[in-house]
């Protein structure tokens, strides 16, 4: 007789240890086929909204829209390709699909997920879409979620994010109140020696704690990026504030039979206590 004296599986434990350790992962996606069909139907919607032909190698065309799309038509180009992208009923289940088997393993089967994917667009040298260090908790998120942030062409140095690892994030974080007039500026380069730049080839996906300090400056490398991004939470964690709650921001996606019954009792009269 086979008996098994853990809850996780090995995988799940290296998992979970790898992202306790730092607050993040950087795993292969779940299915390529996949990804490849989110990347053409973007591709598509580009062609379309700039009125090209389809181009044979995806992923050339958008490392290098800079050459053809103006810095300030850029923000118009990426709202169009947002609104439709999300218009598909299909879009988000297959971005959760991308990194299901992660994505369950640290938060959990019974998940809410983003009602929209983000789409975040970086020319080089444009300072029009900078990201501030920050954490996602001084928004007034949840701090029971994770981001999975997937990128569509290869991302290294400043074409991708950087994040700051725990434990040292929390560390900045608690001291948060220390710094001085210079704000956030004042906190980067208090931490800069300590920020990890991700290197997130195309075909990986990215699940991070966005209570970890990160975020993004001017891209110096000539290729633009090109990522998505959308946050999940476990179903019955707690939400942090009324913009941030189930059923507006967040909306329920693996909700399990026992919940559902559970959530529809209603207790019989006369046993209440």
């Amino acid at each position: 007789m086979t008996v098994v004296d853990s809850f996780l599986t090995k995988a799940e434990r290296e998992l979970s240890e790898d992202f306790l350790a730092n607050g993040y992962v950087i795993r292969d996606v779940d299915d390529q086929s996949a990804l490849d069909a989110i990347r053409a139907e973007i591709v598509g919607q580009i062609c379309q909204q700039l009125r090209r032909d389809m181009p044979n190698e995806h992923g050339e065309f958008l490392n290098n829209i800079h050459k053809i799309v103006e810095p300030e038509k850029l923000n118009e180009l990426r709202l169009a390709v947002y609104r439709n992208m999300n218009g598909n009923l299909w879009f988000r289940p297959t971005y959760y699909a991308l990194g299901r088997r992660s994505i369950d393993s640290l938060v959990g089967n019974e998940l809410a997920m983003q009602n929209r994917v983000n789409l975040s667009i970086q020319m080089p040298n444009d300072d029009s879409s900078l990201l501030d260090i920050h954490a996602d908790v001084f928004g007034g998120e949840t701090p029971f979620q994770i981001v999975q942030w997937l990128p569509l062409v290869d991302c290294r140095d400043t074409k991708s994010m950087f994040i700051l690892p725990y434990p040292k994030s929390e560390r900045a974080s608690k001291n948060l109140s220390r710094v001085g007039d210079g704000g956030m500026s004042e906190l980067y380069a208090s931490v800069e020696k300590d920020l990890v730049w991700l290197d997130i080839p195309y075909g990986k996906t990215l699940i991070f704690s966005p209570n970890c300090l990160h975020g993004n400056i001017v891209n110096r490398v000539p290729e633009t990026r090109w990522s998505l991004n959308c946050r999940f939470t476990g179903l019955f964690t707690p939400y942090a504030s009324p913009e941030k709650k189930i059923g507006s921001f967040y909306l329920p996606i693996t909700t399990r039979p026992v919940s559902l019954v559970g959530m529809r009792y209603e207790q019989p009269g006369g046993f209440e206590e």
